[in-house]
C-alpha cells in the first residue's frame, strides 16, 4: 500500500515531518515500510505567468507570439498551441529552468529563434513539465492562480512517498485513512475523517439493483451522476495518484481510483447510457464471456460474480469491469458502483484468471461492508467538484442482510498471562478507544469490533493490538509466561501421541504430501472410496508427485521400501500429518476435506538371535501399537471390529470403532499391495483420523479402590464359528451390570465334540463390590442373566447345560 506524507496529513496532524521517524512508528504498529521515497516537482525554475496579448507570427501561419506577463516583467515567445486566448492563465519557464522532453529526460530552457523570431522561454505544456502524457496544448492553470509565484509552490510538492506492507489480515489498513487512523492511535491525535456532501438534483434515478447471490454480493450501492464532462484530473490529484504507482487517465477514472487509495474500498464507474437501467449480479453462466477492461475476452467459470446489465456480463464481481460500459471521452452520464463481495469467492476469481488487480488484493482480504456507501458519495462528492456533475436523486442500496459489528470480551487477566505484563482496564480501553473500538465495562472488557477488522474474534487478537500500541520495544527483553502459560492441549496430546509411537520403537517419517495417481491404484481402493483419486496438482514438478495424498500410507511404504533396500534389516515408522480428500469441507465447501490422520507400517523381519528365530510382522503388531495409544490418550470406549477394509488382507485386519464411528483400520497389508510397493513377507500397518483422538477427554473421575475381596468365575460358550468373539463380550457385559470389574477371553477351541461350523468361547469374568464381599447367591442371578442375554442376543448356548 503507497501513500503519501501530504496524504496522511490530511487526515491526522503528525507532531512529526521526519520520514524516519514515521517510518518507524509504522514497523512498530507492524506495518513494515518497504520504501521511503522523496516526490519532488519533476521541473525547477517554473513560474505562473498570464497572457496579456497574441500576435501572429510573421513568417509561420501554424504557431503565434504570445506576451506573457510574469508579474515582475513581459516577455514574449513562440508558442504552437491554440488552446488558450488572451488572459489564460498559464506555466511559464524563463530561460534556465528545468523541464522533461518526450522521453522523459531533463532538459533546460533556453533562449532560441524560430522561424526568425528570438523566443526567450516557452509556456508549458504538462509532458513538457513531467506531470502527464498530454502534450496536445499547454497547461491552464486556474484564474485566480498568483501571477510571478513559483509553480512548483502551488503543487504538493514537496512529499514523501511510504510504501507500507500490509498483512492480509488487515484489510482496514489498504487505504491512506486507515494508515492515518494507526498514526492517530500511536502518536494519540485526532484523526480527521472526510468531510462528504454533494447536491442531488433532478429525476429520481431509474436503475434498479437486484441480488440473485447475496452470499456472494451481500452489499451493493448505485448512484447515478449526470451531466459530467470527462477531461483531465486536477492537478494535485494526478501527482498523489502518480506517487502511488496509479497512471492518471481522466478526471473519472481517477476519481474512482483515488477513493480506492483514500477510504481503501473499490469502486467502479460505468456508462449510464451503455449499462441500461436494470443491474443484476449473480454467478456467471456455463459458456459466457466477458471482455475485460484490459482488452482481453476472458471466458467466465460458474463460481465466479459477475455485475450484468440485466443480460450479459458488464464486470466480473470484485476484480475488474468490462469494455462494454466502460466511461469514454463521450461520456456525460455515470452511475458509480460501490459494493462487497465475497472474499473467498474473489480470491478464487482472481487465481483463474490469472488477474490481480488493486480491487481483487482489497476484496479478497475483506473489506468492510458498511463503508461501501461511504466510498460510493466520496465518489459522487468528487465528480461533482472536479466534473461538474449532480447526483440524481434516489440511490440504490442493495443490502438484504445487514452485517452488524460484533462484540469480544476481553479479561484484563488475559492481557497478563499472553503477555507477562499487567494493564490497568483505563488503559487497555484508552489503547482500543484509539484504534476505533467501542469498549464497555471493567472486567472483562467489552469490545464492540467494528466490521472494517475482520482479524478481530477472539481476546487474543485485542491484545495484539494492546501489545502494538503500548510498543514491542517497550517490553523487557524476556517476557514472563504469566498464569497458565504453556503449549495448548491440542498441541501437548499430539507431543503426548508421538511419545507413545517413539517408545513403541517407531521412527517418525515426514514423507511428501504429493504423491503418484499410481501410488492410489496400487492400493486398490473401490470405484465409491473418495481417496481412490487425488486432488491434482496443476504443473507438478515430477509426474510421481501429481495429486496430493488422500491416505499416509502409500508414502509410508514407499519409505519402508526404500529403507529395505538399504539393508536395513527391518523397518517400523510413523508419521502424523494432513491428508487430502476430494469432498468439499463442511465449513467452506468451496475446499477440500484436510483431515489429521496418523500411520503406521512394521516391515521387515522382527526380532531373531541366538535366543530365538527372528518373525514375520503380522496383525498383532498393527493391533498392539493401537492398545497402546487407546490407553496412553485415555480413548474409553475404543474397540477393534473384524472386518475387510480396503488394502487390507482379508481376515488378518479389523476397523478401529470408537463410540460406534469407524475412525482408522490395522491389520496386515494385503500381499498384492504389498508387492505392488516392493515390500517382502508381511507388512503391518496402520491409519486412524486424528480429530476426536487429539480432543480433549473429560477429566479422570476418581473411584476409591474397593477392599473386599473379588468373585471370580469361568463361562464357556458354544457359538457359531463364524461370530466374532466381541459381539459375545458385548452381550455379556451388557447383562453383567455395575459389579462387573474385568472381562476377558482365555480360550477358544473348535472340533470334536463340537459340530462343523461351531466353536467354544471361554470368558473369565471379575466381579467386587466396593462396600461388601459379594456371595454365591447374589452372583447366581447375573451368571443366569448373562447366559439368556447370550443365547438372545448371539444364538450361544452356555456350556454345561443342557
Amino acid at each position: 500500500m503507497k501513500t503519501t506524507l501530504r496524504w496522511l496529513r490530511d487526515f491526522v496532524d503528525l507532531p512529526t515531518d521526519d520520514a524516519n521517524e514515521i517510518a518507524l512508528a509504522f514497523d512498530g504498529l507492524g506495518f513494515a515500510v518497504e520504501e521511503v521515497a522523496p516526490v519532488e516537482a519533476p521541473f525547477s525554475g517554473v513560474v505562473v505567468g498570464k497572457v496579456a496579448a497574441i500576435r501572429p507570427h510573421p513568417d509561420a501561419d501554424s504557431i503565434r507570439l504570445a506576451t506573457v506577463d510574469t508579474g515582475g516583467y513581459e516577455v514574449e515567445v513562440v508558442c504552437g498551441a491554440w488552446n488558450f486566448e488572451e488572459g489564460a492563465v498559464i506555466a511559464f519557464s524563463p530561460p534556465g529552468a528545468t523541464l522533461r522532453d518526450p522521453e522523459g529526460n531533463p532538459f533546460q530552457v533556453g533562449e532560441r529563434a524560430i522561424r526568425g523570431v528570438n523566443s526567450p522561454g516557452m509556456i508549458c505544456s504538462v509532458r513538457e513539465l513531467g506531470l502527464g502524457a498530454e502534450h496536445t496544448g499547454i497547461l491552464l492553470l486556474d484564474d485566480d492562480a498568483p501571477v510571478g509565484a513559483d509553480f512548483a509552490s502551488l503543487l504538493p510538492y514537496p512529499d514523501v512517498m511510504f510504501d507500507v506492507e500490509v498483512n492480509p489480515n488487515r484489510p482496514d489498513a489498504m487505504s491512506t485513512l486507515g494508515l492515518a487512523r494507526e498514526l492517530a492511535a500511536h502518536y494519540r491525535v485526532p484523526l480527521r475523517e472526510p468531510e462528504i456532501s454533494f447536491t442531488e438534483a433532478g429525476d429520481t434515478t431509474d436503475v434498479t439493483v437486484t441480488l440473485e447471490d447475496p452470499a456472494g454480493c451481500p452489499r451493493f450501492t448505485a448512484r447515478e451522476v449526470r451531466g459530467l464532462t470527462v477531461g483531465p484530473s486536477p492537478l494535485w490529484m494526478r501527482i498523489r495518484l502518480e506517487a502511488c504507482g496509479v497512471r492518471s487517465i481522466s478526471n473519472v477514472v481517477d476519481v474512482s481510483n483515488y477513493v480506492m487509495l483514500e477510504l481503501g474500498h473499490p469502486n467502479h464507474v460505468f456508462d449510464r447510457h451503455r449499462l441500461g437501467d436494470a443491474i443484476v449480479v449473480r454467478r456467471a453462466k456455463d459458456g459466457e464471456t466477458i471482455e475485460t477492461l484490459d482488452g482481453i475476452i476472458r471466458e467466465l467459470h460458474a463460481d465466479d460474480i459477475v455485475v450484468t446489465d440485466g443480460t450479459s456480463p458488464v464486470g466480473i464481481g470484485g476484480v475488474m469491469g468490462g469494455g462494454d460500459s466502460e466511461v469514454s471521452d463521450a461520456t456525460t452520464d455515470v452511475v458509480v458502483e460501490a459494493a462487497y463481495f465475497d472474499p473467498p469467492s474473489v480470491l478464487l476469481t482472481a487465481k483463474r484468471h490469472g488477474l490481480h488487480t488493486e480491487a481483487s488484493s482489497r476484496f479478497q482480504r475483506g473489506m468492510d461492508p458498511n463503508n461501501a456507501e461511504r466510498a460510493n458519495r466520496r465518489v459522487a462528492q468528487l465528480l461533482e467538484q472536479h466534473a461538474g456533475g449532480t447526483a440524481a436523486p434516489g440511490a440504490v442500496d442493495a443490502y438484504p442482510r445487514r452485517i452488524e459489528p460484533w462484540q469480544v470480551e476481553l479479561p484484563l487477566g488475559e492481557i497478563e498471562r499472553v503477555m507477562g505484563k499487567a494493564f490497568p482496564g483505563a488503559e487497555v480501553a484508552g489503547m482500543l478507544e484509539r484504534l476505533g473500538f467501542g469498549v464497555t465495562g471493567d472486567n472483562p472488557l467489552t469490545v464492540t469490533v467494528p466490521t472494517r477488522r475482520p482479524d478481530v474474534s477472539r481476546a487474543v487478537d485485542l491484545i495484539e493490538d494492546v501489545a502494538r500500541l503500548h510498543g514491542y520495544d517497550n517490553f523487557g527483553d524476556k517476557v514472563s509466561v504469566g498464569r497458565g502459560g504453556g503449549l495448548p492441549e491440542r498441541e501437548q496430546r499430539l507431543r503426548k501421541l508421538r511419545s507413545v509411537m517413539v517408545g513403541a520403537g517407531y521412527a517418525e517419517a515426514q514423507t511428501f504430501s504429493f504423491i503418484g495417481q499410481a501410488d492410489l491404484d496400487a492400493l486398490a481402493l473401490p470405484a465409491d472410496d473418495p481417496r481412490r483419486r487425488g486432488i491434482v496438482v496443476i504443473k507438478p514438478l515430477r509426474d510421481e508427485e501429481g495429486v496430493m495424498r488422500t491416505t499416509l500410507l502409500p508414502g509410508l511404504l514407499k519409505a519402508a521400501a526404500n529403507n529395505l533396500n538399504r539393508r536395513v534389516p527391518n523397518v517400523a515408522l510413523f508419521e502424523s500429518g494432513r491428508v487430502f480428500i476430494p469432498e468439499p469441507d463442511g465449513a467452506n465447501p468451496e475446499l477440500p476435506r484436510q483431515p489429521e490422520a496418523l500411520g503406521w507400517v512394521v516391515a521387515g523381519p522382527q526380532g531373531g538371535d541366538w535366543r530365538q528365530e527372528a518373525r514375520q510382522p503380522d496383525v498383532y503388531d498393527a493391533i498392539g501399537v493401537w492398545q497402546l495409544i487407546a490407553e496412553a490418550m485415555q480413548l474409553d470406549g475404543s474397540e477393534l471390529r473384524q472386518a475387510s477394509p480396503p488394502a487390507l488382507h482379508p481376515g488378518r485386519a479389523a476397523e478401529v470403532v470408537w463410540d460406534g464411528d469407524a475412525i482408522g483400520v490395522v491389520g496386515e497389508l494385503h500381499p498384492a499391495v504389498a508387492e505392488a510397493f516392493g515390500l517382502p513377507g508381511r507388512v503391518a500397518v496402520g491409519e486412524i483420523a486424528l480429530e476426536r483422538v487429539l480432543a480433549v477427554p473429560e477429566f479422570w473421575r476418581f473411584r476409591a479402590a474397593s477392599p473386599y475381596p473379588p468373585v471370580i468365575f469361568d463361562l464357556a460358550f458354544e457359538l457359531d464359528g463364524s461370530l466374532p468373539a466381541a459381539r459375545l463380550m458385548e452381550a455379556v457385559r451388557s447383562a453383567a451390570g455395575d459389579l462387573l470389574e474385568r472381562l476377558d477371553v482365555f480360550d477358544v477351541f473348535s472340533g470334536p465334540p463340537l459340530a462343523e461350523g461351531r466353536k467354544s468361547v471361554a470368558v473369565r469374568l471379575v466381579f467386587r463390590a466396593a462396600d461388601r464381599t459379594l456371595t454365591d447367591e447374589e452372583m447366581q442371578p447375573v451368571r443366569r442373566r448373562i447366559a439368556e442375554a447370550v443365547t438372545d442376543e448371539v444364538g450361544g448356548l452356555l456350556r454345561g447345560e443342557a
